[in-house]
Order: structure tokens, then sequence, then C-alpha cells
């Protein structure tokens, strides 16, 4: 069949599928798998043969890249602990429980290729989580550290199963291997730091939606490739990249080139996980014929699959529940902690009363107190973040059953080597665990989630933070309008600014009058005097952390919106 038939069709089925999902309350992940599965074993459906590496370097770095970007750098932070656990120890742990259930159950095939199917097997897929748990109502901070979790465990799951592929060919060392996993880390996160500060200074320069967009596609590539040319982990450098680009972005873009660039993305990202989906159910008749012609049993690899997907699941529960201890302890410290920042605040604000606290405030510089002031506020912030976004015991329920495999698993097992003992039946077995996880976990999440009772965001409390967050953006316009700088402006100018009148869009006859040019202009450059001024506000609410990145990211919108559309009118000439 013609591949750009088949490109259409797949598109379309896509989009197809999709929209029944959500009219059925269902993810999109799972039917799509679901449908690709009953296709693949029907006549005349085209099986594509899509090269492993064309997924692990041409398909997953702009899926993690996009989901970087959305990430607020804040969440990452506050979250690293619990992310670094579930990404690194857990996928360490699973790699290895794994790997000793394949050397024992096929018998054979040596230690290296058994780790390195466990290393297959052991990162999750978020999408599927995060797609059920934002219709149901997850906590913010639950979809955070499954979304945390989803861009960086890739990345160690990739570093172990090229030490195990390595280890397949010759001898590797466990010193080794932890040297190439320190080394690739701390590579990927130089390389990503420095593109994603360089992608956001230059594309800065170019004033040009189109033009930025089709920059950011080539971005993951560029932390990707010297990454991976490097020895480092091209899909941690990938994620830095993002994560760099999200938090700097507001700053240095406009906002018709973010607005543009969003829908875009999504755009993109859509198609791609939904092909990968797609993708991996097709490939199940191709698979089951392989593990035929190899001379292996298919009822073999699913009974290894299931005890595999169940080792995995097992594993994730019990890791889960330190996890969980773990953070409750974080919010009794941070309990303790609380009394005496506050009072530190209230020092640091000015104590006239006490003469040796006078005395060291006035002989530290200005500069060295804000900036401790602007420390101890973004501690305070964390605390109480710690405070108020627990994660709890049933929170934890979800998370230990949140942990789906997904298309990276088969992408990875397909680039196992070619000589690799009883090669076809190790890609089918990682199949039946991403296909197990994946059906069985994203089918009943629903119900884990309504039976744990997870206690969704209080939408008062949310609705009030807003409210805050706004009046302190009216406090910064305010500012500006009190002493709005250069001018003159027009009275009336400033009182429709004021008001946020906006430019009549009643068309006049004939050519407007040169006054009336003139106080479009000024209400123009004054207005967006207002709104940069309140984004730069924002951008300081953000870096203190004093806000819920939710509450942060409705009034970036709100801001990019009508910032987007005085850039446009800017950007006309006058007639």
């Amino acid at each position: 069949m013609n591949l750009t038939l088949v490109a259409v069709l797949g598109v379309v089925l896509i989009v197809v599928v999709a929209a029944f999902s959500e009219r059925l309350n269902l993810a999109a992940p799972l039917s799509l798998v679901v449908a690709g599965i009953g296709l693949s074993f029907l006549p005349g459906v085209p099986h594509p043969e899509v090269e492993p590496e064309l997924i692990l370097a041409g398909v997953l770095p702009p899926l993690l890249y996009s989901a970087a970007v959305n990430m607020p750098m804040v969440d990452f932070r506050r979250n690293i602990r619990p992310i670094t656990g579930l990404a690194v120890l857990l996928v360490v742990g699973t790699t290895l429980g794994a790997g000793w259930l394949f050397h024992w159950l096929v018998p054979g095939i040596g230690w290296p290729a058994a780790f390195a199917l466990g290393a297959v097997i052991s990162p999750t897929d978020a999408v599927a989580a995060t797609s059920v748990g934002r219709r149901l109502g997850l906590p913010p901070r639950l979809l955070t550290v499954l979304e945390g979790e989803g861009l960086v465990n890739d990345a160690s799951a990739l570093v172990l199963l090229r030490s195990a592929v390595a280890a397949v060919a010759g001898s590797v060392s466990v010193w080794g291997v932890v040297g190439e996993f320190a080394f690739s880390v701390v590579v990927a996160v130089g390389i990503g730091i420095l593109v994603g500060v360089v992608n956001v200074r230059a594309r800065a320069l170019l004033g040009n939606a189109v033009l930025n967009t089709a920059i950011s596609f080539v971005v993951p590539f560029i932390a990707f490739l010297p990454a991976e040319e490097a020895g480092a982990s091209g899909v941690l450098a990938v994620v830095v990249a993002g994560l760099v680009t999200g938090h700097l972005a507001p700053r240095y873009l406009r906002a018709t080139d973010r607005l543009a660039e969003t829908v875009n993305w999504r755009t993109a990202a859509f198609l791609l996980e939904s092909g990968m989906f797609l993708l991996m159910g097709l490939s199940v008749k191709t698979l089951v014929d392989e593990v035929h012609e190899d001379g292996s049993s298919v009822w073999h690899a699913l009974a290894i699959g299931l005890a595999a997907s169940a080792l995995v699941i097992v594993a994730r529960v019990v890791f889960v529940g330190p996890l969980v201890a773990g953070l409750y302890r974080e919010q009794r410290k941070a309990a303790r902690f609380k009394p005496r920042l506050e009072t530190t605040q209230a020092v640091l604000r000015g104590d006239e009363s006490n003469p040796a606290v006078r005395e060291r405030l006035d002989k530290a510089s200005p500069r060295r107190v804000a900036h401790f002031r602007k420390r101890l506020d973004r501690a305070a912030a964390d605390v109480e973040f710690r405070l108020t976004e627990t994660l709890g015991w049933r929170g934890g329920v979800v998370l230990g059953w949140a942990g789906m495999r997904g298309a990276i698993t088969l992408a990875a097992a397909q680039t196992l080597p070619q000589d690799t003992p009883d090669r076809a039946l190790l890609v089918l077995i990682a199949y039946v665990v991403a296909t197990t996880t994946l059906l069985v976990q994203g089918m009943t999440l629903p119900a884990v989630i309504r039976a744990a009772r997870v206690p969704e965001e209080d939408p008062d409390r949310a609705r009030q933070e807003y409210v805050r967050l706004m009046t302190e953006l009216a406090d910064a316009a305010k500012s500006v309008l009190d002493d709005p700088g250069d001018g003159p402006f027009n009275e009336a100018v400033l009182d429709r600014v004021r008001s946020d009148v906006r430019v009549p869009g009643k068309a006049t006859a004939g050519r407007p009058a040169p006054e009336q040019v003139e106080n479009v202009q000024q209400y123009l450059r004054l207005r967006l005097r207002v709104l940069t001024e309140q984004s730069e506000r924002l951008q300081r609410a953000r870096s203190s952390g004093g806000y819920s990145s939710e509450t942060v990211s409705r009034a970036q919108t709100a801001l990019d919106v009508e910032m987007a559309r005085l850039e446009q009118l800017a950007d006309k000439p006058a007639s």
C-alpha cells in the first residue's frame, strides 16, 4: 500500500479513535493499542516496520521536549526527590529484579541479556496515567510526579540498556556502569542547559512566530545529537533543554511566538504519541510470527511476560510505600522549620526594637539583604507547599498503580543485538509486559482513583489564590501608570488604559485623523508597557514559588492572549 495513503489513514484513525475515546470516557492510548491489536490480525492490513532507532532518536526527543517545556521548573525542583526515586532508584531495582527473573525463566540467555531485557521493561509511560488522572481530577502534585518520572526514567533505562548490551559483547564492571551513568548525567545536564539558554536567547531575536516555531522543532535534536555523540544521555539532555526553555521563554519570547508554538507542539505531540501506541498494537501479529519462525513458544513468552508484569507491578507498589513515608517525614520537618523561618523573615523586614539586628542589617549591603530575602521567601513558599500539597497514602495508592509501560519499551526491545540468544522471544516478552501493564493497570486506574478517594484540588482555594495573584499584577500595572516614564501620554489614553478599555473595533469611513492615530499608538505603547511590567512581576512570582503553577499558568495565559493581540496591532503599519 502506498506510504502516503498509510499515513493519511493512520492520522484519520488516530483522530477517530481519540474522538470516540473522549465520548466513552476512556484514555485514548488504551483505545489505540486495542484498535491496533485488532487491526493487526485482519487480512490486508499493512504492518509497517519502523526502525527502533527512528523511535528512540526521532520520536522520543520531540515528545520529551514537548512535555518538559510545559513542566514548571518550580514543580520539578520541589518534587525532585520522589521523581529521582521513581525514575532512577526504582528503574535500577526493577532492572536487577527482572534480570534475575529472566535469567531464571529463560535458560541460556546469560546475565547481560537478562539485565538488558530488565532495563527494557523498567521505564514507565506516563501518558495514559496522566490523561486518566487529569480527567478524574487528580491533585497537581501527583500529576507532576508522574510526568516528571516519565521524563527522566527513559534516560535511566536507556543508559542501563546500553551498559547491558555492551556487556553482551564484552566485560563491563559494576563500577564501570556507575561511572558511565554519572558521566551521562553530568554531560547531558550541561548540554541541556546550554542548548536551552541559547535556544531562548537566539529565538528572541527573530520576532516572527512562524520562524520561531520552525526553530523550536529542531531544538530537541540539537540537544540530543551532541549528547549522544559525547557518550552521554541524549534523552536527559532533551529533558533539561525543555525545562530550561519553558522556564525562560516567558521572559524572552513574545507572547505571539509562545502561543503559536504551544498550539503547534500540542498537535505534533498528539500525533507522535498516538502514532506510537497505534504502532504498538499493529506490531503484535509480526512479533508472534517472528517467534513462530524462531521455533519458540508464544505461550511460553506469554507466561514469562505475565510473571514479569506481576513483578514490575509489585516492585512499584512496594517501593512507593517508603517513598510516601519519606514525604510524610518531609512534611513534619517542614512544620517544625516553619516557625523559625517566619521569625527570620520578620527580622529581615527590620526589627527597630532590636539594636543588634538593626546594626547587622545596616552593615550588610542592600543587594545582599535583598538576595537573602528572596531566598527566604522561596524557602517559605517551599515549606508551605510541603504542608499543603501532600500526597498521603491515598495518593500513594494511585502512584503505585500508575506504572504502565508503553511503546518505548517495545522500541527499546527491538534494539537488542540480532545475535542475542532467543531474541524474538525476548522482544515478545517485552511486548507482553508493556501491553499487560498498559491495559490492565490503565483500564483499572479510574476505579483505583475512585476507591482511594484522592482529594481533589480545592476550587475555592484556587480561586482565592488567583484573585490574590491578579491583585498583585494590578498593583504592578498601577505602578507603571502612576509613573509612565517617557511620554507625554494623552490623559484620555491614560484613562483608557486604567480602565483597560480596548481600542474601538468599529471601522470609520475615510482616513483617521492624525490625533486619532497618535492616540492609538500611545494606547498600544502604554498598554504593552503595563503588560510587560505585569509579566515581569509574574515571573518573579513564578520564581518565588508563592503561587501554585496552575494559578501562575492561568494568569500567564490571560496576559499572553492580551499581549499577542496588542503585539499584532503594534506590528501593523498605521494607515
